[in-house]
This record gives structure tokens, sequence and C-alpha cells, in this order.
């Protein structure tokens, strides 16, 4: 796999850029925010993962390495291929996506072109937890709404421990969600009646 470019860049396009290395023109497929950052005939280094499809061959271009990982992660969420993974990492940085996730704040990711409610839904309930190498643990868990707060200590004070109770809680806000209800607004006894539901006690 060709996981790095180091050349110079010969042409500019909103969503491609042609890097000669050695003498060969490659074309790396990049996100309009990567384009804006480039000036023809000066050199340049990018983070590259292939795409293999039945019909093409597509190498995507990151300047930065945690796009490129987070480019990557996403993929594994169902539903979601290149094209929506660009627009994630093209909307989102790595450490945005990661508050968002530990944050369920689903409004800040359907906002991405092309992944809808639904997809946000799922990218949270897929990728919970699959962020820490971003580094932003510590301050997404430093800034999780009281609410969740109140009802983790509480599940974990009848016999959840903390990654069954964070399921429990997952499982109720997307659900919430789907009906078009904000957690936040509901009263916490409610919430920890729908999450004792979701944990089978």
């Amino acid at each position: 796999m060709i996981s790095l470019v180091n050349g110079v860049v010969r042409s500019i396009a909103l969503d491609k850029v042609i890097v000669e290395v050695g003498g060969v023109g490659l074309s790396l497929a990049i996100t309009q925010k990567t384009s804006a950052q480039l000036n023809i005939g000066v050199p340049v280094q990018f983070f590259t993962t292939l795409v293999v499809r039945e019909d093409a061959l597509t190498l995507y271009g990151f300047l930065e390495d945690g796009d490129r990982v987070l480019f990557e992660l996403v993929q594994t969420v169902s539903g979601i291929g290149p094209k929506v993974a660009l627009s994630i990492v093209s909307a989102l940085s790595p450490s945005q996506l990661a508050i968002a996730i530990s944050q369920e704040d689903i409004s800040a990711i359907e906002k991405v072109p092309g992944i809808g409610r639904k997809g946000a839904q799922r990218l949270i309930l897929e990728l919970k937890g699959k962020l820490t190498d971003f580094g932003t643990t510590s301050k997404t868990d430093r800034h999780q709404p009281v609410w969740r707060e109140q009802l983790t200590s509480a599940l974990v004070s009848l016999g959840f421990n903390a990654k069954d109770s964070d399921a429990a809680i997952s499982q109720v806000v997307a659900r919430l969600s789907e009906d078009g209800i904000d957690a936040q607004n509901l009263e916490l006894s409610d919430l920890l009646k729908r999450a004792l539901s979701q944990g089978g006690r």
C-alpha cells in the first residue's frame, strides 16, 4: 500500500491534485480544504490511503496523518464509504468528531453532507470509545452533560459497570433521537427507567 507521497504539486482541482514523484504524476483525491492550501510548483507531503474498488483504484491524500486515520476509521461504520468519509474529514477535525461522538451530538455530525441523521446515529454507536488515539478522551469526559453523569452514577449504584451503563445510555439517546426527542429534556427518573430497560434489569 502507498502510505506516503513526497513530491511537487503540478496541478490542482477542487477535489484532486497531481503530484510529480520521480518524473511520474500521481493523482490524489483530496478535500476542498486541502486544495485551498496547495500551490503549484511547491513541494508537498501527503499521507495517503489506497481504496480498491472493482472498477477503480483511488489514492486519497491528506496533509495531516490524523485526517488519514480518521478517513480509514469512519469507513468501518456500516453504510459509510470513501465519498462520505471524505466529507466527514473535510467538515470535522479528528478532535471535533471525537467530541461530537463523546457528547452524542447528533446535530453536529448530521450537518456533514451525505450522512444524515441515521448515519450520525450509527457513527456515534459504532465509534463510541474508538477515538481515544486523538487525545480527546480527558477533554470530552469533562464536558459530559450533567444529566448523563447523574444517570451514569445512578446505574453504577444499581450494579452496572461503567461500560454497560455507557452502552445503555447511548442506546436510550439513539432511540430518543429517532423520535426527535432530546434526552436532556426528560426527567432523570424517566431516563433511568429507559436505561434499565435497555440493560435488561
